[in-house]
């Protein structure tokens, strides 16, 4: 693999971090540099592609799959656009994809040559936004999918995944909470961690592996509205029914 050098300033980022936010500092500290597995040669089709054949499986038996789907190109690697297109649906299904992934598999290339997925060179120039917005449309790809390449491909210094359970499980670590955080919660939180959340979201990742099962398994998720705000609800609900028979 090779490896591109970050597009900012790493030292810079965990300094930042460390001065306005003590418990983040302390994770910074005892842990180990920050890294992003940014291949060089891969492009959004390629990563997306693997990202897919990635999805909601052991990476064991993704990885194998993978392989498979990679032996069905001319080249030996990540099959062309055009060579996803000519496969048959048999042919993909054979080499382990389930059905959705086959269909994700083919919008994306369709997608890749269309121009609405970019090349490598034209995404380094799109904001996280636009690439999200542009990303998201390929069939079976979602926010995370894409925040995860933004962060581990384009190495982008500030994208939040608030909907990412070990980001969510590692704050909770970090700042001695018994419960996660709703989304709204992490990302109102993550404000003072700008322009560089993305490295604080890859230490939490740390801070939930350091804590182990053990601890993580106790972690409640967010806690629901009260049964007060439910019972105001539901009598707003009837006096509104009320009105309505009125009229």
């Amino acid at each position: 693999m090779t490896t591109a050098a970050l597009p900012f300033d790493l030292d810079a980022a965990t300094r930042h971090l460390s001065s306005v936010d003590p418990r983040l500092a302390e994770v910074i500290r005892e842990t180990r540099a920050f890294q992003a597995e940014m291949e060089a040669t891969q492009n959004p089709y390629e990563s997306l592609m693997e990202a897919i054949a990635y999805q909601s499986i052991s990476g064991k038996a993704a990885a194998t799959i993978f392989a498979r789907i990679k032996a069905l190109s001319a080249s030996g690697g990540i099959p062309t656009p055009e060579e996803i297109l000519k496969l048959r649906k048999q042919t993909l299904r054979k080499a382990g994809l389930s059905g959705a992934k086959v269909l994700a598999m083919k919008d994306l290339a369709r997608k890749t040559l269309s121009g609405v997925v970019p090349s490598h060179e034209e995404s380094l120039n799109l904001s996280d936004e636009e690439l999200v917005q542009r990303l998201v449309s390929v069939r079976g790809v979602g926010v995370w999918t894409v925040e995860m390449f933004l962060i581990f491909r384009l190495a982008r210094p500030d994208v939040l995944p608030i909907h990412d359970l070990g980001v969510k499980k590692g704050w909770s670590v970090t700042y001695g909470k018994k419960r996660m955080p709703t989304p709204k919660q992490l990302l109102a939180f993550g404000e003072r961690w700008r322009p560089y959340r993305t490295v604080a979201s890859w230490y939490m990742w740390r801070a939930f592996e350091r804590a182990g099962a053990k601890v993580t398994n106790k972690i409640l998720p967010p806690k629901s509205k009260s049964r007060h705000s439910k019972r105001i609800l539901i009598i707003k609900k009837r006096k509104l029914r009320i009105l309505r028979k009125r009229r």
